[in-house]
């Protein structure tokens, strides 16, 4: 779990895991008589917002800096542990009317089913002033089709690989970012081939080159502009060549036996972290936060980051307000404040999470930043050119984050299982179809 910073103002702040998340579902956040929990008392205004991982606007101190410049203001955040447990808790909340905060986070694979299902739930932000700051593709994807602005874009997820160095000189690999690089260069089966290597040649304890195969799945796919729907909202997850090729290189690296078979953000990957026992990560930028993290100050420049063989965005999110809010106007200024140019820069420097504003990328102490921690590599060049090489008019669907997740239960098959790759291929379309409908 993530620890957060405190604030001069009396705050609530709940840090929960799986189970803890789904507690609060019936048990916090609203009453009969508000829909979400904020409201107005004796001049004093508190807005609540619901939020999931490490999105950095508590870790960083931006939630305090806002309640001092706004003593009128008190902001008390709800933090889920993984999104996957926010989700589920959010929309059970939504389906319920009540127990919603007046701020919540919303993972990018969950946008499009807010735009489809939940418009009339949250505010428009098609009013508010100077929000015309952010790469047009990232508000687009929470736009409805009459214009209706539900959110605004606080990071996006441009991809890089995460790697120890001191692994990769014991398998006799280069160490050079930059030469590193050079050795997927242009495509992921390169990585794949590279991480053949690393297994024959690695000299030491018994560790891993990957630590998922989802990992690389999701790298490859979000590098296309459809993944698992087609421009017109039709599910293509089974006959998208994209998906195919991408299941069959991590089924690959999974039957290599190239993977420690921990799935990002479940149970075990911390600890791996922690304990090296993987090599490699593919790390959107919004990770570099979770890694430095649960690996710890024992790990401090072990490891570095090198380019990925193709650019992609894996991840990203906003903040939508509810429209029933007793403080949503209020809460709605917040929101613009806290994904303001200056502030996406600012959670940038602090934990890695790359802007989705345009101006903010193009800010010197955005472009010039290092990372300490990933022994001085310079990730504001190298995320701001991930970012650069995006595909444009990525096509959103209603349960992205559903199948995403379903289909990396599938590769879980192949590492953990020994599922032959058909055999979870079709398990993985069953399941698909039974939780899409």
């Amino acid at each position: 779990m993530s620890t957060l910073h405190g604030s001069a103002h009396r705050r609530a702040v709940a840090v929960v895991a799986a189970a803890g998340a789904l507690a609060l579902v019936v048990g916090c956040g609203g009453s009969d008589e508000s829909v979400t929990g904020g409201g107005k008392k004796d001049g004093k205004v508190t807005i609540t917002m619901g939020m999931y991982g490490v999105m950095g606007f508590e870790e960083t101190g931006l939630l305090e800096q806002y309640e001092k410049e706004n003593p009128d203001v008190d902001i008390q955040a709800e933090v889920a542990g993984d999104e996957q447990t926010y989700y589920t808790a959010l929309q059970t909340r939504l389906a319920g009317g009540k127990g919603l905060k007046d701020i919540q986070g919303i993972e990018i694979g969950r946008a499009k089913e807010i735009v489809d299902t939940r418009a009339d739930t949250f505010a428009d932000f098609a009013d508010v002033a100077d929000t015309d700051h952010f790469l047009p593709w990232k508000q687009s994807q929470i736009t409805t089709e009459d214009g209706k602005v539900l959110g605004l874009g606080t990071d996006i997820g441009p991809m890089a690989v995460c790697y120890r160095k001191d692994y990769f000189e014991q398998a006799g690999l280069p160490t050079d970012r930059e030469e590193v690089a050079k050795l997927w260069e242009g495509d992921w089966t390169k990585y794949v081939e590279a991480g053949r290597t690393f297994k024959k040649n690695f000299k030491g304890d018994d560790v891993a080159y990957m630590d998922a195969a989802s990992g690389l799945f999701n790298a490859m796919v979000y590098g296309y502009p459809e993944q698992y729907y087609n421009a017109e909202g039709e599910l293509i997850h089974d006959s998208n060549p994209a998906v195919k090729e991408a299941w069959n290189l991590a089924a690959d690296a999974a039957e290599d036996g190239l993977s420690a078979k921990l799935r990002q953000f479940q149970p075990g990957w911390d600890p791996g972290l922690a304990n090296g026992t993987f090599a490699t990560a593919v790390c959107p930028a919004w990770m570099l936060a979770h890694i430095s993290e649960k690996a710890g100050e024992a790990n401090k420049g072990k490891w570095d980051i090198a380019k990925a063989p193709k650019g992609a965005n894996w991840g990203g999110s906003f903040f939508g307000v509810i429209e029933k809010s007793p403080v949503k106007e209020e809460a709605k200024k917040l929101v613009a404040w806290l994904t303001a140019p200056e502030q996406q820069a600012h959670i940038f420097k602090e934990l890695g999470a790359v802007p989705s504003s345009q101006q903010a990328l193009e800010l010197p102490e955005v472009k010039n930043l290092t990372s300490e921690y990933f022994d001085d590599a310079p990730i504001g060049q190298i995320f701001g050119e991930a970012a650069q090489e995006i595909p444009d008019g990525q096509v959103l669907g209603r349960k992205d984050g559903t199948i995403k997740d379903t289909i990396s239960q599938g590769l879980t098959l192949i590492e953990q299982q020994g599922t032959a790759r058909d055999e979870a291929w079709e398990t993985t379309v069953e399941r698909i179809e039974k939780a899409v409908g």
